[in-house]
């Protein structure tokens, strides 16, 4: 589908009002959107609409979604070493570095520093655990989300049926570096280590971008209504 067949449909869409999900549960947003733009779901890492990924998000709502991982070159001590220095224990006694960094330093003393082109996770000590150039993470954020189709959703319940009302689609494209440290400072991207100790060496499940969905237009560069 087009940008333009999408815009066309959409406003179809728009003008029914409020319309009963087709599926219960969380998903049912998704899929209602989908099945009224004649969209068979699919489980594949591609683009929806020409380039686009398609999002619709309850404008209440304030879930979050992982914007990416990654993790290549960035650990500047060995990840096992970081985990038994400063990991703690989980429930079945396993050393884990499982920590949502943020500015803030945690109880284990690590936090989130952002400069000018890099960000990394530190030790109040001043040793710097794994560092991320922003250039490389913009990079992987637009090879992730080149463009965003954003549909902003009222929602309502009747009789136990959620019912929802697609009033408005933008399409977002572009972000930068600068962009990217200022959402970084002001904690709408956070950074979650996910690691912990297999013995030999440690298991890396793979360091998450994540936002919440409300804040995704604060990462865009350009924003379009369609």
């Amino acid at each position: 589908m087009t940008i333009e067949e999408f815009t066309y449909k959409f406003k179809e869409i728009k003008e029914l009002g409020f319309i009963p999900t087709k599926r219960k549960g969380p998903t049912g947003i998704g899929y209602t959107l989908e099945t009224l733009l004649g969209i068979i779901e699919n489980n594949e890492a591609h683009p929806d609409i020409e380039g686009a990924e398609l999002k619709a998000h309850r404008t209440k709502g304030n879930s979050m979604i992982t914007l990416f991982t990654f993790n290549n070159k960035v650990w500047q001590m060995p990840p096992l070493e970081a985990v038994k220095k400063y990991g703690s224990l989980d429930k079945t006694g396993r050393q884990g570095l499982y920590y949502t960094m943020s500015l803030k330093p945690n109880s284990a003393g690590l936090f989130l520093d952002v400069q000018k082109t890099n960000i990394s996770v530190r030790h109040i000590t001043g040793e710097i655990v794994a560092t991320w150039q922003l250039q490389t993470l913009a990079d992987r954020f637009i090879q992730k989300l080149p463009a965003l189709i954003f549909v902003s959703t009222f929602t309502e319940e009747r009789d136990g049926i959620e019912y929802f009302h697609f009033y408005r689609a933008q399409l977002m494209q572009g972000t930068s570096p600068n962009l990217l440290a200022d959402q970084f400072r002001a904690e709408n991207i956070l950074v979650d280590l996910r690691l912990h100790d297999k013995g030999t060496r440690a298991r890396n499940h793979g360091t998450g971008f994540r936002t919440y969905e409300d804040k995704l237009p604060l990462l865009f560069n350009n924003i379009k209504d369609l």
